[in-house]
This record gives structure tokens, sequence and C-alpha cells, in this order.
């Protein structure tokens, strides 16, 4: 009986990090100010193309995040070479998925 509760204890306590699996997101990579909607700064200035407009929102201090059917899952790991490369791109993204922050492994163009 006490190993039935010390195993049962283990399975509560570790259970779910040891199970966590890589998922596959579809969506596009965007910036935390601009969420899915790039626009221009100023009136009457055309909006600058996703990717620019996501890289020059991230110099400015925001977040890559991924917009994937209307949700926006932050990215764990900002230093990630390919989410420069793919801003703007819709793109599938692999990795953990813990809360609403999302650990990339792997970015491919859709």
């Amino acid at each position: 009986m006490k190993r039935l509760t010390v195993l049962t204890a283990s399975l509560l306590l570790f259970g779910p990090a040891s199970f966590a699996a890589e998922q596959t997101f579809a969506g596009q990579i965007s910036d935390s100010a601009c969420n899915s909607k790039h626009e221009s700064g100023a009136e009457n200035v055309p909006t600058p193309p996703d990717h620019d407009c996501t890289l020059d929102c991230v110099r400015g201090g925001s977040k890559f995040v991924l917009v994937s059917n209307g949700k926006v899952y932050q990215i764990a790991n900002q230093d990630l070479a390919d989410l420069k490369t793919h801003a703007g791109h819709n793109v599938k993204m692999t990795g953990d998925l813990k809360g609403d922050a999302i650990t990339v492994t792997k970015i491919e163009m859709q």
C-alpha cells in the first residue's frame, strides 16, 4: 500500500511535466503590439509589410508572438533566430506549450 501511495504521489507531482509532448501550431508570427492587425503608426502612411512591421515593433520593445485561429500565444524563447527570419510569415511552429507560452523547437513555412 505504501508503494502505491508513493507511486500515486509521484505521478501527481511529476506526471504532467513528464508527459508534455511537442505540438505543432499553424499561424502567423507577429508581435505583441500588433498581434493580428498590423497598422501604420502615422496618418496617411501605408501599412508596412507584415515582416517589416513585426521586426520594427520587436526592435521597439514588443515580443514575438504566434497568432493562430484568433488566439495569441506568447513565445518563451525570444532569442530563436528563426523568429526574425519568419517574422510576419504564416508558419507551422513546433514546440512545447505551457500555459499560453510556446517554447519553440522548429519553424517551417506553411
